[in-house]
């Protein structure tokens, strides 16, 4: 169990160190299209070769082609994310996007006939709370917010907890990286179906992208979807969802530390109330003393 949950809370961390990433490679001139394209392609290729050096395990028809489909939430969350960033700030997308994780504990409520425990419940409060601070949606006052963006980020939203919720019941009995290739691949074939990949005829590679395609494909591929196969088949949905609201305090941190970027107190607040938000659900104390998973 703390295996599974250690791994899940480093893939959401894994996660939140995209964002520094990409804005470095948009800085260098690259354009949303080329950087989605290009993190799949990279991601997709290093599990492959993870695959043939790791893995003897021979996947069927009925196992892979499941996993594919799987593969279309990650891409879909992409495409859909980036559509919303384009049109509302970047503190309001990201507020629309966490709401996955009380989509996921209503939906493991709703298709599992589990109603969530009051730990739980409370941890969604703290996490809601903490978003709104951390992300700095406190500070941007009253705002115009167009339908379109803030669907696209609903509906990411909803593709991100498929995403959470797929990864931990179809063909778990493969292994884990197995499984990322799979998921990966599907991921790739719906981002170039809806990007042209002209990044790989055009020069854009050679010119530097490849050096950011590589980290974000590290890091917003490879890494969360390795350690999300592994950990959410062990913990299920809801506790899953809420481990990957830690994917904002890193986003925040690595603002601070790396970009320069100014953040104040109430994000900093906002950072430590999602972290606490995130151990509540997780943490008991027995009578002994000791900690123990939920």
């Amino acid at each position: 169990m703390w295996k599974a949950i250690i791994l899940v809370f480093l893939g959401a961390c894994s996660y939140g160190m995209l964002s520094t990433f990409v804005k470095f490679a948009y800085e260098a001139g690259f354009e949303p299209g080329e950087v989605v394209g290009a993190q799949n392609l990279f991601g997709t290729l290093i599990s492959l070769v993870l695959v043939l050096t790791l893995s003897r395990h021979k996947m069927k028809p009925g196992q892979w082609v499941p996993l594919l489909m799987v593969g279309l939430t990650t891409g879909s969350t992409g495409i859909l994310y980036y559509n919303s960033l384009q049109t509302v700030p970047a503190s309001i997308a990201i507020v629309l996007l966490f709401q996955f994780t009380w989509i996921g504990v209503i939906l493991e409520a709703v298709l599992e006939r589990k109603r969530p425990s009051r730990a739980k419940a409370v941890s969604l409060v703290l996490l809601l709370i903490g978003t709104g601070l951390a992300s700095g949606v406190a500070d941007l006052g009253s705002i115009d917010l167009p339908v379109i963006g803030v669907v696209l980020g609903l509906l990411s939203a909803v593709t991100y907890t498929g995403f959470i919720y797929f990864s931990g019941k179809v063909s778990t009995e493969v292994p884990a990286i197995n499984r990322t290739l799979m998921m990966n691949m599907g991921g790739l074939l719906l981002v170039f179906v809806y990007h042209t990949p002209s990044f790989i005829w055009n020069g854009a590679l050679v010119e530097g992208l490849w050096k950011y395609a590589l980290l974000v494909g590290v890091f917003g591929i490879v890494i969360p979807t390795v350690c999300f196969n592994y950990g959410m088949p062990k913990l299920g949905t809801g506790l899953g969802s809420i481990l990957g609201a830690a994917e904002l305090p890193v986003a925040v941190v690595l603002s601070a530390s790396v970009l320069q970027e100014s953040v104040s107190l109430v994000q900093w607040a906002g950072v430590l109330l999602i972290l606490f938000g995130i151990a509540y659900p997780h943490l008991r104390r027995g009578k002994a003393g000791e900690l123990k998973p939920i």
